[in-house]
């Protein structure tokens, strides 16, 4: 009888490493993004430019990404061409994105955990 319950106890640990094994070649193998991205592990990423109301680019605008999770607040100045970049975006958390320059400042735009996409292309006015 112990036989039997350390064979059904070996047993058990074999099918869990082999599910550990399963889990980790379908994560590395090609094709294993899409595996994490279904899992809930792919990274997001902002991108776009602050233009004023003319639609002309403004370099040095301070765009800001608060993390709705952590309250924390990233930020980034715009390039020559009035374009920002946040990479590295956990899909699991909401955030706000907003720009200002010269004390002015865009309007406050939200990306959802609820949104499936993985890249977000948002363009941020500010009235000079």
């Amino acid at each position: 009888m112990k036989r039997t319950s350390v064979s059904l106890r070996s047993f058990a640990c074999k099918v869990l490493f082999a599910s550990c094994c399963m889990t980790a070649f379908l994560a590395a193998a090609p094709g294993g993004a899409l595996f994490a991205q279904q899992r809930g592990n792919a990274q997001r990423v902002v991108q776009g430019k602050v233009v004023d109301a003319g639609n002309a680019a403004i370099k040095g605008a301070v765009v800001y990404l608060k993390d709705g999770r952590s309250l924390s607040v990233k930020s980034f100045f715009s390039d020559d061409a009035g374009g920002y970049r946040f990479g590295q975006l956990s899909p699991n958390t909401d955030y706000e994105i907003w720009a200002e320059y010269n004390g002015k400042k865009s309007a406050v735009k939200t990306i959802s955990s609820f949104d499936s996409k993985s890249q977000f292309n948002i363009n941020l006015k500010i009235d000079k």
